[in-house]
């Protein structure tokens, strides 16, 4: 622990806790103070003027980062006949329909993200009370219930990242990894800004994004200049 805490406070020397960092220049800092031995990961977390309680004011969707993610991403698809068989040839990890429900009704969830097509939300649906605490559930809006399981399977192993906000108005997400060129970081948060941006809702009232922060698994939170965000 005396460790740990000794290598948190030397990424830390140095940090302006108050100022607001290009984009560019936070992220390098990042890179710079990164020792651990593993490939960390890179967080974005955007601080929005919403109150998620109301349903005009529900800020959710997906956005496929230009660069990835960088992760492995796990992907199970509901779905019977010819779409259980694209979505195979796609990659999905997991594929079924009733014996795929009984496996995660056991709560035996080996995967990232869920994919279903309509025809079998009714079954989908019964997983509710253990795929929605997860931020699991399939959802149209998000290209997770679709009968292009082949495309969705696709941009979910290729760098799609769901995004929804929480109680206090923020919204946090992976979007990419520490060895990532800075160019490829700053598209890849670039990209998802942008996609929180178009998905502001019609109740937002005032400023729309309050702060933006970055930081890396084991590494400072930086206060990111919001101008600094707007894709060139």
């Amino acid at each position: 622990m005396a460790k740990i805490a000794k290598r948190i406070a030397k990424s830390r020397e140095g940090i302006d806790r108050d100022k607001a960092y290009g984009l560019g220049e936070a992220l390098q800092l990042l890179k710079d103070r990164s020792t651990v031995k593993f490939d960390e990961t890179v967080e974005v977390a955007m601080n929005l003027g919403v109150d998620p309680r109301h349903a005009d004011q529900m800020v959710r969707g997906v956005v496929n980062l230009p660069n990835g993610t960088g992760r492995t991403v796990r992907v199970a698809v509901f779905a019977r006949g010819d779409k259980a068989d694209e979505a195979r040839a796609a990659g999905a990890d997991l594929v079924g329909a009733e014996d795929l429900v009984e496996i995660v009704q056991k709560g035996e969830i080996n995967f990232d993200r869920c994919i279903a097509t309509p025809d079998l939300m009714p079954l989908v649906g019964r997983l509710g009370k253990v795929l929605g605490p997860r931020g699991m559930m399939p959802n149209p809006k998000v290209g997770t219930v679709t009968t292009d399981v082949a495309g969705a399977v696709k941009a979910s192993k290729g760098g799609a990242v769901e995004f929804r906000v929480e109680k206090a108005g923020i919204i946090h997400a992976g979007i990419g990894k520490i060895s990532f060129e800075v160019q490829a970081l700053e598209e890849n948060i670039k990209a998802f800004a942008d996609a929180v941006n178009r998905a502001k809702p019609a109740g937002a009232k005032g400023v729309y994004v309050k702060k933006v922060s970055v930081t890396s698994t084991m590494g400072p939170g930086l206060k990111l200049d919001v101008a600094t965000l707007a894709a060139s």
